[in-house]
């Protein structure tokens, strides 16, 4: 079974940066992209950033230039840099491992991220 752990969410004012971190345990079988995705109260999931193993990126437009998104296959871990944060940032934040060709997908638990003055 595959577990995937997230770190690095917290309460920060606007403008400063935090770094999450995702940590994935179990097998996972091909090849595989990892990704972050938001929940904010009384919205849908969206996607913030992904990397393919091959270390293409994809980001959503409201991060663009903020966010950084990166990967150690070795470590089996995917980081999301975010800078200059704003409170429209402020959400539940939920690792994605996707198999590629596949349609499964494992999700962490979410870390709440509030940005606030």
């Amino acid at each position: 079974q595959v577990q995937l752990v997230e770190s690095g969410g917290g309460l920060v004012q606007p403008g400063v940066s935090l770094r999450l971190s995702c940590a994935a345990s179990g097998s996972i079988f091909g090849i595989y992209a990892m990704g972050w995705y938001r929940q904010a109260p009384g919205k849908q999931r969206e996607l913030v950033a992904s990397i393919t193993s091959g270390g293409s990126t994809n980001y959503a437009d409201s991060v663009k230039g903020r966010f950084t998104i990166s990967r150690d296959n070795a470590k089996r871990t995917v980081y999301l840099q975010m800078n200059s944060l704003k409170p429209e940032d402020t959400a539940v934040y939920y690792c994605n491992v996707h198999i590629t060709g596949t349609l499964r997908d494992y999700w962490g638990q979410g870390t709440q991220v509030t940005v606030s003055s």
